[in-house]
């Protein structure tokens, strides 16, 4: 058996709000919320300060509804470009300690310390990234230890903010089994209706449920939640994993409670045209799309089409997102839309189903592709690159924040 790893998820406390106390001392303190445009109708709270959230503010209340619950509320606009930095410098502190690093978005990442943490305590070295982090960057961030991610995430949620929490696999049964499982990490409200119908409303329920009924309910995902709640988890903090993209999508909410057709039209060709920059810039196709419509009573719905061959132009994406709305629709007023193409590969990588249709065209590419591969083996990858490539990064990235903000730290 290998050593015990020593695994810890570093959460970043109510970070937006964070980091703009951070820069206006003044701000600390007060019940300050990030928000979209309320004029656009985008008056969502993306996040709010401690303070804040003592007064009732949580994320997705209406502009509105904050102010009435808190009249004293400074409300912010998001400003990306000093959030990233601020990530980027709390990985940058992160990465003096260990090389094995995996950010998971923005403000959180995981950290595997076992090769360093046999001369000191795990909650010293935790201690000491925490109180750098406040000290450098004057940004508060939880910490979770464990000898696994999950287990490291769960236990980081524990105490907040500025938090440090052991969660060893001893400790499941006490402290993780009589919980509801929604709150239990991978497990959303459909899974957790999904459980329900099962009779499993605790993590200990789920732990100790028959392991051929809960895959036949919920496939190869229920098996890995019932491990995840006995505490099982065998990922490795990957630090490569912020190269390997699984998805593209970008998303709106529409300035009014839409129902006009046309304007719904206009706006899923916009989504289409910023997908398949994305997929462009980053030289990626994607076998599935999803499309999702939230309704003007916040009601989700999503309707998916998976393909033979991967997809990722603009035309097609959007007349599959069409066909896909148009099966799903139910006529209310829509107030948000979203597409997305997943289960993505790069395009030199995908493997195209041979058919009448395209045998012709691939036939044409497939001496070219051979060819560059002779060069690539001579010279290394990347020697050749097929047709002039433009560097769309720099505004293809704008249309997704939370996952492009990795790019950063690729360097």
């Amino acid at each position: 058996m290998g050593k015990a790893r020593i695994i810890f998820h570093v959460d970043m406390n109510s970070f937006y709000a964070s980091v703009e106390q951070a820069h206006n001392p003044d701000l600390k303190g007060k019940a300050i919320a990030i928000a979209g445009n309320p004029k656009e109708r985008r008056g969502i709270i993306v996040t709010s300060s401690y303070e804040a959230r003592h007064k009732g503010i949580y994320t997705t209340m209406n502009v509105g509804e904050a102010l009435r619950k808190c009249p004293d509320l400074i409300l912010l606009p998001p400003d990306f470009p000093k959030y990233r930095a601020a990530s980027k410098a709390m990985f940058t502190i992160l990465r003096s300690y260990s090389e094995l690093i995996e950010p998971v978005s923005i403000d959180e990442g995981y950290i595997d310390i076992t090769d360093i943490g046999t001369g000191r305590h795990p909650i010293d070295i935790a201690r000491e990234i925490q109180m750098r982090v406040f000290n450098e960057l004057d940004l508060p961030c939880s910490i979770g230890i464990a000898p696994n991610k999950f287990l490291a995430k769960t236990a980081s949620d524990m105490k907040k903010p500025m938090g440090i929490t052991i969660l060893r696999k001893r400790d499941v049964q006490n402290k993780l089994w009589p919980l509801p499982v929604i709150e239990m990490h991978g497990v959303g409200e459909s899974t957790a209706k999904k459980l329900a119908t099962l009779k499993i409303h605790t993590i200990g329920e789920l732990a100790n449920v028959d392991e051929y009924l809960i895959r036949q309910a919920l496939g190869k995902n229920g098996s890995r939640l019932r491990m995840r709640a006995n505490g099982e988890d065998s990922r490795e903090v990957d630090p490569n994993s912020i190269y390997e993209t699984k998805s593209v999508g970008n998303s709106t909410t529409l300035p009014v409670d839409e129902t006009d057709i046309e304007e719904l039209e206009k706006t899923f060709l916009k989504l289409s045209e910023r997908v398949a920059e994305r997929l462009d810039a980053k030289k990626l196709c994607g076998s599935t799309i999803s499309i999702q419509i939230r309704d003007a009573d916040w009601h989700n719905h999503s309707k998916s089409k998976t393909f033979q061959n991967p997809i990722y132009n603009k035309e097609l994406i959007y007349e599959e997102a069409i066909n896909l709305f148009h099966k799903s629709w139910n006529g209310a007023p829509i107030r948000l839309l979203g597409i997305t193409v997943s289960n993505v590969l790069d395009r030199k990588q995908s493997v195209e189903q041979l058919s009448i249709f395209n045998f012709e065209q691939f036939a044409k590419q497939e001496p070219i592709y051979e060819l560059i591969d002779e060069i690539e083996k001579k010279f290394g990858k990347g020697a050749i690159q097929k047709g002039i490539e433009i560097d769309k990064s720099s505004y293809a990235s704008k249309t997704s924040f939370s996952k492009d903000f990795l790019e950063d730290l690729k360097d």
